[in-house]
């Protein structure tokens, strides 16, 4: 969903922590593995998944990263781990820790009510 004005239905927060294989690779062989296994997958997926990248290594020590999962459809998301989990950086390069799935503001679309915001 790069610049595509369908809207999320799911968000996924997939919590992971790098394993020590992809710690003891030198940045361009890392940017080589991205480039290799995870940048089709998120091309062929473009329409229906975007993908927001946290660092919290800084301030976790169960999780070193959390891979937040936007999706047009609960099928796209699924489609898009089945593709995934074909790759080393599924339980090879990272551990998956937890993924959790939502809905944003979930409760006002189900009451039919706006959302709580701060602003």
């Amino acid at each position: 969903m790069t610049s595509s004005a369908k809207e999320s239905v799911l968000t996924v927060f997939m919590l992971v922590k790098t394993r020590p294989e992809w710690l003891a690779m030198a940045a361009d062989e890392r940017a080589r593995q991205l480039a290799e296994h995870v940048e089709p997958i998120l091309k062929h997926h473009a329409d229906e998944i975007r993908l927001s990248y946290y660092d919290i290594e800084f301030y976790s020590a169960r999780v070193t990263d959390i891979w937040v999962w936007h999706a047009t459809s609960h099928h796209a998301y699924e489609r898009m781990v089945e593709a995934l989990r074909k790759t080393p950086f599924w339980d090879r390069y990272f551990d998956i820790v937890e993924i959790l799935p939502g809905v944003e503001n979930g409760y006002a679309k189900n009451d039919e009510r706006g959302a709580l915001t701060a602003a």
